[in-house]
């Protein structure tokens, strides 16, 4: 919807119409606080929040989200950006992998909370009552994590209302990836939820391993505009993508059966046959105790990068391309 709003206010901190405002929320009954920048343009328009940081140590997302905080200003939009960077900032500064330093937990599996759990319960539970609430739309930028390779390409929601769904694969259309994916999954998830509240949501994946670069945060910074002028929050022209589109379907997570050493034989973005094998693990004497094998002709999106894999985690994630 359109609407000029004479104020946006998250917490203590509060922007009227042609303010921006950044500073630290803290979310009740916890020890974290998170850093938020709420730009209200002078025109009315749409609400859009933008996170990074949902998995801390996906830094090219993180970044981005900062730059963008930074550079753009209440006279350039239409609406309202409400932007926070990054999301788990305890897991940022205890440098942990995609979990809250407090509780272990994972910001996008627990998601909407719970106002009696814990510090992760407690923080997804304020996102989802003091932030969803407010907006209309939804960027989630992600990374791999800082064991994992990817290959870029977009999420976007498939378990929504159809006119959800469709307001969701048009944003992520104006992402300049070759590769996206309807998402099915409809709990634990941020950007899940926020299509379950009704609200088109797309989810990001740019760079990963633990580092950043000048070159992916502008690349991430030119698709995030890109879909803000798209949503008429941005003024100026809708790019044109420079790849041809493709759907990756029927993706499979290949989860690890146990601990020990993981020997990717592929890399992401590399086109697979079935049955060929994708990699294999060995305990700490070299004796196989898992492989892994594609069970269709497809392409990988993303693998564990490092020689540690754990129980439960996936080890490769591929899908079928579309015909």
């Amino acid at each position: 919807m359109r609407r000029n709003r004479v104020v946006i206010k998250i917490g203590h901190l509060a922007a009227r119409s042609g303010e921006k405002v950044m500073g630290s929320i803290g979310v009740p009954e916890t020890t974290i606080k998170l850093p938020v920048t709420l730009i209200n343009g002078n025109k009315a328009g749409k609400t859009v929040l933008i996170t990074g940081g949902v998995h801390n140590a996906e830094y090219t997302g993180i970044e981005t989200a900062i730059r963008l905080a930074d550079e753009i200003q209440p006279d350039e939009i239409s609406g309202c950006l409400i932007l926070i960077h990054p999301v788990n900032t305890s897991g940022f500064e205890k440098r942990t992998m995609s979990v809250v330093a407090e509780d272990g937990k994972n910001l996008n599996r627990i998601f909407p909370g719970n106002p009696n759990g814990t510090e992760g319960d407690k923080l997804c539970h304020f996102l989802a009552t003091a932030v969803l609430s407010q907006i209309d739309f939804y960027i989630d930028l992600h990374a791999g994590d800082g064991y994992e390779n990817l290959t870029p390409y977009v999420y976007y929601l498939g378990a929504a209302a159809p006119e959800v769904v469709e307001q969701s694969k048009v944003m992520a259309q104006k992402v300049n990836v070759r590769y996206l994916v309807k998402s099915f999954t409809t709990t634990g998830g941020v950007y899940n939820y926020a299509g379950s509240c009704g609200i088109p949501s797309i989810l990001i994946e740019r760079g990963g391993q633990g580092r950043w670069s000048e070159e992916e945060v502008k690349l991430y910074k030119a698709d995030v505009k890109n879909v803000l002028r798209h949503l008429a929050v941005l003024e100026g022209t809708v790019n044109a993508n420079e790849y041809e589109q493709v759907e990756i379907e029927n993706v499979i997570y290949e989860n690890a059966s146990v601990n020990g050493c993981w020997y990717p034989y592929k890399k992401a973005g590399e086109m697979i046959k079935k049955g060929e094998e994708l990699g294999v693990i060995k305990d700490y004497f070299g004796k196989v105790l898992q492989s892994c094998s594609a069970k269709y002709d497809g392409l990988i999106l993303y693998q564990v990068s490092s020689l540690c894999i754990l129980k439960n985690e996936a080890m490769v994630v591929y899908g079928e391309v579309e015909n």
